[in-house]
């Protein structure tokens, strides 16, 4: 089926800043029932009461926002009805459906007749908001990522205006993805997606989120948060690419719940805006769950990426396994910090934790913290994390064997990242990274 959101006036003199009346003019140009609005306005009451992030907190210690004007921004873009994204045209290949959407406005949804025959949902927030009340109230955000979780993620509470909504049934199984993609485009403004993903009982899927925009002169504010939900025995491949602008200071939370015997892989790929600051995390619940956690990002010029992962083991004989790899040139900086965290009684835990990066100059910086919190007697934790320059003498190997040094360091790089991509069984995405990398140094 082929459908597009519910018209909507346009916008004639956009809001500044973040406020409760924002709040109340987002809702009432989204015609959206009172019960959305209430949440809404919950979530900025908690927004409020929270306190902004500070160095002084661990999670914040390495990362200064004083950048980020809040106040210079509009709360959320321009409503554009009639501006259209058609779905072939920013993915190719087959897929189970696909959402579109561009600033504040969803333009483009379609789910393939065989997949909705077997009871799957797969839509905008929108319209899931209208057409399935019931299960939006009971999911969103509130079991992986409640808008008490911290201060961004209350604002995104209170301001969400797009994003998917993913219902897979009990016992059914979806081969090829489902494709969503968020375009920024209105300057100055800011965006809100929300990834809501459900297995139920031996369900199976695939997601795949994109992010991207062109770089703009005024600064742009981006927030996102995905919540995976896994009930016993489902199965997720969760795929992440954010492109942004360098304009843009990205804010994301990603939450996933794992039940009995559920089994998720993931994989996070960063390689644009001007900030991005993620925080990722896996709430292992039961017994012989499983998630693979992968993460790939390449920072250049004056790019500052941080990322915080958590392994969080709750129930015995569960299994993480965390590769994440970076590379970094110009004057980019990341930081990485890592926590696996073993709960009382979660014995026969095996959880593993690995940060590679890669410093391609002089003047870029990688900082890499992993951590183990240990509650149980009976586990296998291991860890590790290194950060090493380009050898010369490996530059100098290839180039004696007539590839230019350019060419030379693609190579490297490319083996750097070679394992991780390895792990990706979507060739489709092996062959986006490696453009994406070859375009990044410089190819």
């Amino acid at each position: 089926m082929d459908a597009t959101a519910t018209t909507i006036q346009t916008v004639e003199t956009p809001l500044i800043g973040f406020s409760r009346e924002a709040v109340e003019e987002l809702s009432r140009r989204k015609g959206e029932p009172d019960w959305v609005l209430q949440a809404r306005l919950a979530a900025w009451e908690t927004y409020e009461r929270l306190p902004m992030p500070q160095r002084t907190d661990e999670e914040w210690r390495r990362t200064d926002i004083r950048g980020l004007k809040l106040d210079r921004l509009a709360p959320f873009a321009g409503f554009e009805p009639d501006g259209r994204v058609d779905g072939a045209s920013v993915v190719q290949g087959q897929r189970a459906g696909v959402v579109a959407q561009k600033d504040a406005t969803t333009t483009h949804v379609e789910l393939a007749p065989d997949v909705a025959a077997q009871g799957v949902i797969f839509t905008d927030l929108d319209t899931a908001v209208r057409d399935h009340p019931g299960l939006v109230k009971q999911y969103f955000m509130t079991e992986a990522v409640p808008a008490k979780f911290g201060k961004f993620e209350a604002l995104h509470a209170a301001f969400w205006q797009g994003g998917i909504f993913l219902y897979v049934p009990k016992n059914v199984a979806v081969e090829l993805p489902f494709r969503s993609f968020a375009i920024a485009h209105e300057p100055g403004a800011a965006i809100f997606t929300h990834t809501l993903a459900v297995l139920e009982q031996g369900a199976e899927a695939f997601v795949v989120d994109a992010y991207r925009s062109e770089t703009q002169e005024r600064q742009a504010f981006a927030s996102a948060v995905v919540e995976l939900i896994l009930r016993q025995d489902a199965k997720l491949r969760y795929v992440q690419v954010q492109d942004w602008g360098r304009h843009v200071w990205n804010f994301m939370t990603e939450r996933a719940t794992l039940a009995d015997d559920a089994t998720l892989n993931s994989l996070h790929v960063t390689l644009g805006a001007r900030f991005s600051k993620d925080s990722i995390g896996a709430h292992l619940r039961g017994q012989n769950s499983l998630a693979e956690m992968l993460g790939i990002f390449f920072a250049d010029g004056d790019q500052f990426f941080d990322h915080h992962t958590w392994q969080l083991h709750e129930s015995p004989y569960a299994t993480s396994d965390l590769e994440f790899k970076g590379a970094l040139k110009g004057n980019a900086r990341s930081v990485y910090s890592g926590l696996i965290r073993v709960e009382e009684g979660a014995q026969k835990t095996d959880a593993y934790q690995q940060n590679r990066n890669l410093v391609l100059s002089r003047t870029a910086r990688a900082d890499t913290i992993p951590n183990l919190e240990i509650g149980a007697n009976d586990v296998r934790c291991t860890h590790g994390a290194t950060v090493s320059q380009v050898e010369e003498e490996h530059l100098f190997y290839l180039q004696a064997r007539g590839i230019e040094r350019s060419e030379a360091q693609k190579l490297i790089v490319e083996g750097f990242f070679r394992p991780v991509i390895d792990r990706i069984p979507v060739e489709e995405i092996q062959d986006f990274l490696e453009a994406a990398i070859a375009r990044k140094v410089g190819i």
